[in-house]
Formats: structure tokens, C-alpha cells, sequence
């Protein structure tokens, strides 16, 4: 068994791939490894060269492994199914072409749901019809990740969206074949929408195939359900602080990983504004000083 620790171009800020407020790509490898990681995501498909070799290049330099990567699209958005698949499409070919194996597929937020994150019994539901349709749709995606393209596929629950809630995440569960659709656990958007990461992995362990690490600072997220703040406006104010800092019970996580024997990579996520942040560079060497007090070898 071994338990890999990664990071990804969030942590520099970067949530889009045209945003002019992104830091170079290049900065993002060179300080991931700077800080002593040795895998990295992809980042929103066209972040990074698209061109394998191009890209190949520069991890082989940086001796990085290209973990995976998230296809954060509007999957509730039936207008916007064509530019779903196209960044699901461009994705797994990135994935497959530089051998690495986790898809994970996130439902952006919608405007719909924004102002009730981390508000389970406020928040708006879907009609039934709708819901067949954006589950048909995440079943669609998570077939061809699978099947087409040999990665392993998991929906990733997340602050604002439609697959944010633990009962929307348990009847998705119910409702997608396990061979094709796996668990993103993200500890830190669990603990946003209400629900216990820890209580969680005891039900799903078996189906949970990555990890995303992200603590979350429980009185900032006191203040910013209260207010119904922006998503986005919430990270800028630091609800997602450093790991062993928030609300997130880590040394138990890590235990839960042990026992279930769990083999492969789990990747530090700590989104943040790319103007606000203080220093990702100094937050992302932080994670890991962190991880590896509390045992993470592949951290130290």
C-alpha cells in the first residue's frame, strides 16, 4: 500500500484557463516541485499545453507525474452540453496521453444553488426530469472515461453546484453503476456541505478512488453560510485554510485510508483567489510539512 501525495493548479488559484489573473503554468510546475511534490493535476483542460510532448517535456524536467484532472463544467446546464463534452473529451486525452488515471468530474456552480451552499435544507432541487437528464449526462461522461479511454472516473462533490449534498451524492450513487462512475472525496467541500468525510468514507470506502485533502476554517464557513456569500468571495476570504488548521479531522482520514488499504494518490487542494492569496508557494510547502507530521511518508 502506498498512499501519494500530490497537489494541483488551484492552489495557485487557477479555476479556469482563460482567466488573465492565472499565474504561468510553468510557475505552477516549478513551484509544485519546489515545495517538494512529485505529482500535480492537469488544471482546467488548456491551462497547460495540450501538446503531449510540450507538456511531457516540462513534467520529465520537473520529475513530476501527471496525477489526473477535473472536467469542472455546468453538467445541470442542458445549453451547455456541448461545451461539457468538450472539455470532458480534451481531458481524457490529455489523461491518456500522459499515462496518468483519475477523471473526476465536478458540476459547476450554478446560480441557482450558489447562495445556498453549505444550506442542504434551503437549497433548490431539481424536477425529476431534470435530474434524469444531468444524471444521464454524468453517466454519459463517466462511460467514456471509462470505457474509451481506460481512466478511472468519480464524480467530486462541490460547493454550489447540483452534486453538492450528501443525499444527492448517495442517490447518485444509487442511480450510476459503480464500474463506471467512483468517489472524488474532498474533505474540505464535504465539511461546506454538512456532512462528515469521515462518517462518509466509512459508508463508501470501497467506492471512493481518489482524495482530494482541503481543511476548511469552521468559523469563516459559519460567517459565509450566514451571509450566503459567493462561493469565489469565500475563498478570497480564507474559509479554505492549511490543512491540520480547520475543521477536518486528518490523522483519522489517514487512518481510514490505512485500514481500507487504500493504494494511489491523494492530492492537496487549497482554492484560493489568485490576487488574494498570501503565498502559494509558502501554502502548498505548509500542506505537505503537515502532512508528514502526522505520518503522510510520501509527504516527508
Amino acid at each position: 500500500m502506498t498512499i501519494k501525495i500530490g497537489n494541483a493548479p488551484c492552489s495557485w488559484g487557477v479555476e479556469f484557463a482563460d482567466d488573465p489573473r492565472n499565474p504561468a503554468w510553468q510557475t505552477v510546475l516549478d513551484e509544485c516541485r519546489g515545495a517538494g511534490y512529485r505529482g500535480i493535476e492537469l488544471g482546467p483542460v488548456g491551462f497547460m499545453p495540450e501538446d503531449p510532448a510540450e507538456l511531457g517535456d516540462a513534467l520529465a524536467a520537473r520529475n513530476l507525474e501527471l496525477i489526473g484532472g477535473v472536467v469542472f463544467r455546468p453538467f445541470h446546464d442542458p445549453q451547455k452540453w456541448d461545451d461539457v463534452k468538450d472539455g470532458a473529451v480534451r481531458t481524457c486525452k490529455a489523461l491518456k496521453a500522459h499515462g496518468a488515471r483519475h477523471l473526476v468530474l465536478i458540476d459547476s456552480i450554478s446560480p441557482r444553488r450558489a447562495p445556498t451552499a453549505g444550506r442542504p435544507d434551503e437549497a433548490e432541487k431539481m424536477s425529476a426530469s431534470e435530474w434524469a437528464d444531468y444524471r444521464n449526462k454524468i453517466r454519459d461522461i463517466a462511460r467514456m472515461g471509462t470505457e474509451e479511454y481506460g481512466l478511472t472516473t468519480a464524480i467530486h462533490p462541490h460547493a454550489g453546484g447540483f452534486m453538492d449534498f450528501e443525499y444527492e451524492v448517495e442517490q447518485l450513487l444509487e442511480e450510476v453503476d459503480e464500474s463506471i462512475l467512483k468517489i472524488c472525496l474532498d474533505t474540505g467541500h464535504s465539511i461546506y456541505a454538512g456532512f462528515d468525510p469521515v462518517a462518509f468514507m466509512d459508508r463508501h470506502m470501497d467506492r471512493i478512488s481518489y482524495m482530494h485533502f482541503k481543511d476548511i476554517d469552521p468559523a469563516i464557513r459559519k460567517k459565509v453560510v450566514a451571509n450566503r456569500t459567493d462561493f469565489y468571495e469565500a475563498c478570497g476570504d480564507g474559509i479554505f485554510c492549511n490543512l491540520g488548521k480547520g475543521a477536518v479531522d486528518f490523522p483519522t482520514v489517514k487512518a481510514r485510508l490505512e485500514q481500507a488499504g487504500f493504494d494511489g494518490w491523494c492530492t492537496v487542494e487549497q482554492d484560493c483567489d489568485p490576487e488574494m492569496a498570501q503565498s502559494p508557494l509558502d501554502d502548498a510547502k505548509g500542506n505537505r510539512t503537515y502532512l508528514q507530521s502526522i505520518g503522510f511518508e510520501d509527504a516527508a
